[in-house]
């Protein structure tokens, strides 16, 4: 994954999507590019697997994701995540997202500010 930076949590996507003002200020101050971004296979499915979601919305979400870059489910992935599950109590969607950014050694975006907490502490306790 060369020149990937960022993993994206489907808050963050949701935002981009809707050109959140939070999460579009962010980008534009970071100077982030989307190609430097990458989602989880839990991202796509939270994503496109919501009920009542309109064919406009599906669009917009295809078109989004289309300019990342995907990573799929690895057994490193899978172990770290049972750890994380493990030892921090962590819902799986979050615990699949928290593993995916420290396997790929990714910084983590997201607007989930109890995810943001586990992941500092996380961290901090690997260090």
């Amino acid at each position: 994954m060369n020149g990937v930076r960022f993993l994206l949590d489907t808050n963050y996507v949701i935002g981009l999507v809707k050109q959140q003002e939070a999460v579009v200020k962010v980008v534009t101050d970071r100077t982030i590019e989307t190609k430097a971004c990458v989602y989880s296979f839990v991202t796509r499915i939270e994503l496109l697997g919501f009920p009542g979601i309109t064919s406009q919305e599906i669009d917009g979400i295809e078109r989004t994701l289309a300019q990342m870059q995907y990573t799929a489910l690895t057994k490193e992935i899978e172990d770290c995540t049972i750890a994380l599950r493990r030892n921090y109590r962590l819902k799986t969607p979050d615990a699949i997202i928290a593993a995916t950014a420290k396997c790929l050694t990714l910084e983590l975006l997201t607007l989930d500010q109890q995810l943001v907490n586990r992941m500092q502490e996380i961290e901090a306790n690997a260090e």
